[in-house]
């Protein structure tokens, strides 16, 4: 399982609905997740570090990120994070 990152446009991401989906929020923290349900999220601040047995993600604003349904992972936030997220 790989976590999805790329650079959408505006215009798309207006398209997609994204600016409408819920907004999470998280301090500088580390934490283990799995995720029960394909997660979307739109990164608007912060830097993480996302870590599977696979691979080593470095996520920040800007970023659209996809995390794949069954996905286990440990969570290395390094500036504060602000995200708009959809699951399904």
């Amino acid at each position: 399982m790989k976590i999805s990152v790329k650079h959408i446009s505006k215009e798309d991401l207006t398209k997609m609905g994204v600016f409408n989906w819920s907004i999470w929020t998280c301090e500088v923290s580390e934490f283990p997740w799995t995720y029960s349900d394909k997660e979307s999220c739109f990164i608007l601040d912060g830097e993480i570090e996302v870590k599977t047995q696979d691979e080593s993600v470095h996520i920040g604003p800007g970023d659209f990120v996809v995390f794949p349904k069954g996905l286990s992972c440990e969570w290395k936030v390094t500036k504060p994070v602000r995200k708009h997220y959809s699951f399904g």
